[in-house]
């Protein structure tokens, strides 16, 4: 389910990033022309200082939403990479005691997982738990 949602923040993310090269391209060619314009006619520099305004604003918007989305994406990522620790913590869990099972205990696990019935807790290796299948060496 996770994967799903970071799909669009990714995509989000991208979208976010296109704007800020837009804007910031849009932002260096309005600043050569506003070298241009205030050559060319000094009481046009209040809008031009208007627009240059709004431009700023413009960017520090999309670089706080940016950043907020980052942060959301790092928490994310914090998570997943929580969660595929303990997955493999598990999984080294679980083949080092395959590796320490006797094949007897490993029979005994896998006609349990056949039945459907619970794991029987057996004793440390030096006592096992025998379920009546009647005498052994």
């Amino acid at each position: 389910m996770k994967s799903q949602w970071c799909r669009p923040v990714v995509m989000d993310l991208g979208v976010h990033q296109l704007r800020h090269f837009s804007i910031s391209f849009l932002s260096s060619l309005l600043e050569t022309e506003n070298t241009s314009v205030r050559l060319d006619n000094s009481s046009s520099d209040a809008s031009v200082v208007a627009i240059d305004n709004k431009i700023e604003q413009a960017m520090d918007l999309v670089k706080s939403h940016l950043m907020y989305v980052v942060r959301e994406e790092v928490e994310t990522l914090k998570e997943q990479i929580k969660e595929l620790i303990e997955k493999n913590s598990l999984e080294q869990e679980n083949n080092l005691l395959k590796t320490l099972a006797s094949p007897e205990q490993l029979a005994q696990f896998q006609a349990q997982l056949q039945t459907g019935s619970r794991p029987v807790t057996t004793q440390p290796p030096a006592q096992p738990a025998f379920q009546g299948s009647g005498p052994t060496a």
